[in-house]
């Protein structure tokens, strides 16, 4: 059985050592256009700031494909896929023959419209070359600017401040982390953020880049002109599927896919970023582009290739991340966009050492907010993940010391 594997990130690693370990004798071959071994996506933001260094990103030894037994054919992009010949094409016309194939092609930066993109020291933050170039940069820079106010731009201007750099973060919506958490909340990111030196614009974007070879500044559409030696570009992250031919595979945003991970095409599965399937907590196909969530689709995804069948239960956002003094978690459905049949409770916020948001349909916990007292988060996560209706008043879901251990019996 020829299996192809599209991405060497972390779906596409998890499903060949899957295929290897029940299939002694399954050829595989894996697809990657990093040079890179396998490494950590999120370590990135570490390399940056400094607290780890560039040889702590590989996530497999120098041996993995030897010792998997995976024909690795690295620095390539796929091209495109002949769904009638079975076969992957790469972008120098080679043809590779498969039986099963994986998409697991992870997702490309946000591509950002400005002039003068092309002046050096202004980066996105996506890949290990990124953050090796960000660091060589640093000598020279005393002022930056990180477009974005996602978890990518944060973990950007934390690093750049950690360094030592006067930075400035440009926000297009009205807070940080706006898809993620709702005003209150954002509110109360935004002003730790200011507390602890970040200068922060919101309801901003960037228009142009000034630079004589080296990028001297950012110029907003508000007319502002920021002097800057560095720009880290945050804006998200769009599922990489420009080479797949959307009139036999459905793409959505991402690669649509079923309960095993499989495409409407027999024998072609997606997993990872670039993968689109039912959200657990909306209820709906969606892209969650999450680490975990790439390594569990990418091991069930093996499963299957390799012959059994085994359903995956949805996707389901969620991050926990330390903001200065603040401890941030959100899972599911936690800021949605005027949903009709939803229920939400708020408590605690700016003026109180914490804030509680949580979103129900009918008596059942979608999403959550939680900023500090958030030890219960694992519980949240599995009453979310279980769709286990909650049997007690709802306002009492709000007291500071609820047991929500208590639902789960």
């Amino acid at each position: 059985m020829k299996h192809v594997i599209i991405g060497n990130g972390i779906a596409g690693v998890c499903a060949a050592e899957v295929i290897r370990s029940m299939d002694a004798t399954a050829d595989i071959t894996l697809i990657g256009d990093e040079t890179f071994p396998p490494y950590s996506r999120p370590m990135i933001s570490h390399v940056l700031d400094g607290s780890q260094p560039h040889g702590k990103l590989p996530i497999r030894s120098e041996h993995f494909y030897d010792d998997q037994r995976i024909t690795p054919l690295l620095g390539r992009r796929a091209g495109g896929i002949d769904v009638a010949n079975r076969q992957v094409l790469l972008a120098d016309d080679t043809r590779i023959d498969f039986d099963r194939l994986l998409i697991a092609s992870g997702a490309d930066p946000r591509p950002l419209k400005a002039e003068g993109l092309d002046l050096k020291n202004i980066f996105y933050m996506r890949t290990q070359d990124h953050a090796r170039q960000q660091v060589a940069a640093l000598g020279g820079a005393r002022r930056a600017v990180v477009l974005g106010g996602g978890l990518v731009g944060f973990k950007a201007a934390y690093g750049l401040l950690k360094r030592g750099l006067a930075v400035t973060m440009l926000i297009t919506s009205g807070y940080p982390l706006s898809m993620q958490v709702d005003e209150t909340a954002g509110s109360m990111i935004l002003d730790e953020l200011v507390r602890h030196g970040l200068t922060v614009e919101v309801g901003v974007s960037v228009c142009a880049f000034e630079g004589n070879g080296l990028v001297q500044a950012a110029v907003t559409d508000a007319g502002t002109r920021l002097p800057c030696d560095m720009v880290i570009i945050g804006k998200g992250v769009l599922p990489c599927r420009t080479f797949i031919p959307r009139g036999q595979i459905e793409v959505d945003l991402g690669v649509v896919v079923d309960e095993h991970l499989q495409t409407r095409v027999p024998g072609i599965y997606a997993a990872g970023d670039v993968a689109e399937m039912v959200d657990i907590a909306r209820g709906c196909p969606w892209v969650n582009a999450l680490w975990p969530e790439a390594a569990g689709q990418g091991r069930v995804a093996g499963m299957n290739m390799a012959g059994r069948p085994v359903a995956y239960p949805g996707s389901l956002s969620r991050n926990v991340m330390r903001v200065f003094g603040l401890d941030v978690l959100t899972v599911g459905n936690a800021n949605p966009r005027k949903e009709a049949g939803l229920r939400i409770l708020q408590t605690g916020g700016a003026a109180q050492p914490y804030y509680r948001r949580l979103v129900l349909r009918d008596d059942v916990l979608v999403g959550a907010v939680m900023i500090n007292r958030i030890e219960q988060g694992g519980v949240l996560r599995a009453l979310i993940e279980n769709r286990m209706p909650i049997r007690v008043p709802p306002e009492s879901l709000m007291t500071p010391g609820f047991n929500f251990g208590r639902l789960l019996g």
